[in-house]
């Protein structure tokens, strides 16, 4: 089964995980188009490395290498949802970026 990617726009038009992702360097950028794109093949049957599930319906795209960034998102419908980036900087996930995507999540539901 083949998934989607549909970025969520905010206020104005803005798309930010999709502008965050356009923000950083063309190296750390390609890896994460290209766990997108893994993510997009395999849906919730990806599993870690690349991906940990947070909440029944909240989960944690990993990309790993010299900059760590994690993307916040959930699955509905045969759609994936980016609900939140970031780059992570310390051994564990900071609660602003985990309150931030569960905001984000209840727009949804």
């Amino acid at each position: 089964m083949s998934w989607e990617l549909f970025f969520l726009e905010t206020g104005r038009a803005r798309k930010p995980v999709e502008e965050f992702i356009y923000s950083l360097d063309g190296n750390t950028a390609g890896k994460v188009f290209r766990m997108l794109d893994l993510l997009k093949e395999h849906g919730p049957t990806l599993r870690m490395p690349y991906s940990k599930k947070i909440s029944s319906n909240l989960f944690e795209l990993r990309i790993r290498g010299r900059i760590e960034v994690r993307i916040f998102h959930t699955l509905k419908n045969n759609l994936i949802y980016p609900l939140h980036a970031f780059v992570k900087k310390t051994q564990s996930t900071p609660h602003r970026e985990l309150d931030t995507a569960e905001k984000a999540l209840k727009l949804l539901v």
